[in-house]
């Protein structure tokens, strides 16, 4: 029976998403392929065994879009064989394309994928393919949903009041992100899967220092009027500073069977387990991370208590925390380096980023299960259970 493996994995240096970045300079054509160049270099095989190149990117408009992973990854220098595409699952785009390029792999479609993806903020602002128009949900939509949906910060400030977490547990889960990031930063715990661009060795985002009183004087980052009115049990403790980071940056990994990974000389990193997907309600928007959770477990045949290490995308604070509640996952097990808030969060990056950062992870801590999931606009999330050979 086919299985599929992980045989490499790398990402940039995640940068700020401002004119100020490190990475604002670098095309993101040139930010993907770099990723893409590593991770055939770092493995050593030859590009022109790869199947297909699948990337995930959100923003697909102006220089992101005409399916910027084909240009990536002639620019990366593959051979122009080499076919590629790009997907979008929103925040979970290059999850999706993990998932993709492994069950083609399982299914015999192909022998050797890279699943990558790809995000620069500070050259195509999040929510500029929406620009231009003046309808985006149609009739049908509407009528099933008369009352508007609500952006992300919204649904973060709802699920915050409906899981009872307080402006405190958030910061304090926030601060421990950056002293996770910025420990395993300074233990050289990330040099393994970085791959440093334009002059920037590590993560551009984290920050040392702060404290609860600091973080307690922030302003709500999404307080509105209208929305008050119509939500009056909102508390209005999202702010800045427990939300994810605006950044640029891109990740790639390398997949394919344990046979022929055999065959190239390559030691797997991981065996992608099993793999799920999972809707849930678009007001709330970011809880879906708890069914995908639950189905995922399922499908392996695992409880919650076999998982080693999670990673779960830190979109904000209240989403992680409610998700533990909900599960009942031992948070010492999640994001033990630290995750979105701290390290950044380029939208279609952000799946490969966290597939990365948690496969090397249980190298280095010796794990045998890790789970991965994040919360996608629309209300739904992504699942994958990998398991170290």
């Amino acid at each position: 029976m086919r299985d599929a493996v992980i045989v490499e994995a790398v990402r940039t240096p995640v940068g700020k998403g401002k004119a100020t970045g490190a990475l604002h300079e670098v095309h993101p054509v040139d930010l993907l392929a770099h990723s893409l160049r590593e991770v055939v270099d770092r493995s050593g095989i030859d590009a022109g065994l790869i199947d297909d190149v699948i990337g995930g990117v959100v923003t697909q408009v102006g220089e992101q879009s005409v399916n910027v992973t084909r240009r990536a990854a002639l620019a990366a220098g593959y051979p122009e064989s080499v076919p590629a595409t790009t997907v979008d699952r929103q925040c979970g785009s290059s999850q999706q394309a993990i998932h993709f390029a492994a069950q083609g792999v399982i299914a015999g479609a192909y022998d050797v994928v890279v699943a990558a993806g790809l995000e620069s903020m500070s050259r195509i602002p999040m929510g500029s393919s929406t620009i231009g128009a003046t309808d985006l949900n149609g009739v049908a939509f509407a009528e099933r949903y008369p009352e508007e949906l609500v952006p992300q910060g919204i649904s973060a400030e709802l699920i915050a009041s409906r899981w009872g977490i307080g402006r405190t547990a958030m910061d304090e889960f926030s601060l421990a992100s950056h002293e996770k990031a910025a420990a395993a930063t300074k233990n050289g715990l990330f040099e393994a899967q970085l791959a440093p661009l334009a002059g920037l060795a590590t993560d551009e985002g984290i920050r040392v220092g702060s404290s609860l009183e600091t973080l307690g004087g922030l302003r709500p980052a999404f307080y509105h009027e209208g929305y008050a009115a119509r939500f009056p049990e909102i508390g209005w403790n999202i702010t800045a500073a427990n939300s994810s980071q605006i950044n640029d940056g891109s990740a790639a990994v390398l997949i394919t069977t344990s046979e022929k990974a055999k065959e190239l000389g390559l030691r797997p990193l991981a065996r992608l387990h099993s793999f799920a997907v999972a809707g849930d309600d678009p007001l709330l928007m970011l809880t879906a991370v708890i069914p995908a959770t639950r189905k995922v477990l399922q499908r392996a045949g695992l409880r919650l208590s076999d998982i080693d290490l999670f990673e779960v995308n830190e979109a904000f604070a209240a989403v992680v925390l409610a998700w533990a509640q909900d599960t009942g996952a031992d948070l010492s097990k999640v994001n033990v380096h630290g995750g979105a808030i701290a390290i950044g969060h380029p939208l279609g990056a952000s799946g490969a980023r966290l597939a990365t950062t948690l496969v090397h992870a249980m190298a280095e801590r010796g794990a045998r299960f890790g789970l991965q999931t994040m919360c996608e606009a629309g209300g739904l999330a992504n699942a994958t259970i990998f398991e170290r050979l």
